[in-house]
């Protein structure tokens, strides 16, 4: 049975204009059906939290501007759960604000948090995973996250350490935290590949609300006071314009710099189910079905000859002739056009701007 103190907290105010034309400011890519199946990113998200947890439970973090389309996409979540922050502040004051409310109605709250924009590959090994962790959370002191194995020595992922001399004695499949890592230059990278103890830094994170708030009381005690004194007003008229007022108060930074690095209590749960936060078309194409010749094709009519290792996304066109291309992104969204070689993609959010 799903039990009725798990929590999900979803990150969703990210802008993400890497995947230009697709992703805009109007609307982020957690929005935009990436891969082509008729669901967007923040749907699939909750599609895999299925049995997990009950959806009056699930929580969405996101601005002002995107709520609207978090309610027309999520019509099942109840619309005050729909948490919005009037200004952005990093995950550390986003996950402190939706921590403290959840914990204000439910003291045995365990909760999962999530950004919204992921991808998951193999939903049922990420349900067993993050209901093992759950049960790991629910009556430990422990925060635990989520670290991906590596398949690539990938540079703009952050990496885990973990010490895996001795498992917890409650689960097998976790470990203590040695230290977490910036995100490294390829020679770094490839190092952390031949040992077996690096893992990607998911920015998944699981806990119970009384060990998330003593840790933010501990570690961020500015923070702390800022939520507890606005604990009197959740659930009431009057919370949005509290929260408009003083969420700007708190300091820019992420959970990670804010608790995580700090914290003694501090495990991970090595997994591998076919994770990517998605951050580039070429992250995409590495999780995407490709034909015989690399090619990823998204979209109804695209006709591939002698190209190779291409993406291309073209939802609204009838039908699309690609010839000789190879390495290249080929995506179509709301009359523009991108066509970019993978190794230029880093330029990509110059001409979004514009």
């Amino acid at each position: 049975m799903i039990s009725d103190n798990n929590h999900l907290v979803i990150m969703a105010g990210g802008i993400g204009s890497r995947f230009w034309p697709m992703s805009t400011q109007e609307c982020p890519k957690q929005f935009i059906d990436v891969m082509g199946c008729g669901r967007t990113l923040i749907q699939l998200t909750v599609d895999r939290f299925e049995g997990v947890c009950p959806k009056e439970n699930i929580w969405v973090v996101t601005s002002d501007k995107y709520a609207g389309i978090v309610h027309e996409q999520l019509p099942e979540i109840p619309e005050n759960n729909i948490l919005k922050e009037p200004c952005r502040r990093n995950t550390a004051p986003c996950i402190a604000y939706v921590c403290w409310k959840i914990k204000a109605r439910n003291p045995k709250a365990n909760v999962v948090v999530t950004p919204s924009d992921h991808v998951v590959m193999n939903v049922k090994e990420f349900q067993r995973v993050i209901s093992s962790a759950l049960d790991y959370t629910q009556n430990s002191d422990a925060i635990l996250t989520l670290g991906m194995k590596p398949t690539r020595p990938e540079t703009g992922y952050g990496y885990i350490e973990a010490d895996l001399s001795s498992a917890s004695t409650s689960n097998s499949e976790i470990y203590r935290v040695d230290s977490f890592k910036e995100k490294p230059d390829v020679e770094t990278a490839e190092r952390y590949i031949r040992q077996n103890n690096y893992y990607w830094n998911a920015g998944i994170f699981i806990w119970n609300v009384n060990t998330i708030v003593n840790a933010f009381r501990i570690y961020q005690p500015e923070i702390a006071e800022i939520f507890t004194n606005l604990m009197p007003h959740f659930y009431t008229p009057s919370e949005q314009q509290e929260i408009d007022t003083h969420f700007p108060e708190c300091p820019n930074i992420s959970v990670d710099y804010a608790i995580l690095e700090k914290s003694d209590e501090i495990y991970v749960f090595p997994a591998d189910f076919g994770w990517s936060d998605l951050g580039t078309w070429g992250s995409l194409h590495v999780q995407m079905s490709k034909d015989l010749a690399g090619n990823v094709c998204i979209g109804s009519d695209i006709n591939m000859y002698e190209s190779h290792d291409c993406i291309v996304h073209t939802m609204q066109e009838k039908k699309v002739v690609i010839i000789g291309l190879n390495g290249y992104i080929v995506a179509e969204n709301n009359e523009q056009l991108l066509i970019c070689k993978f190794e230029d993609e880093q330029r990509i959010k110059k001409f979004s701007d514009q």
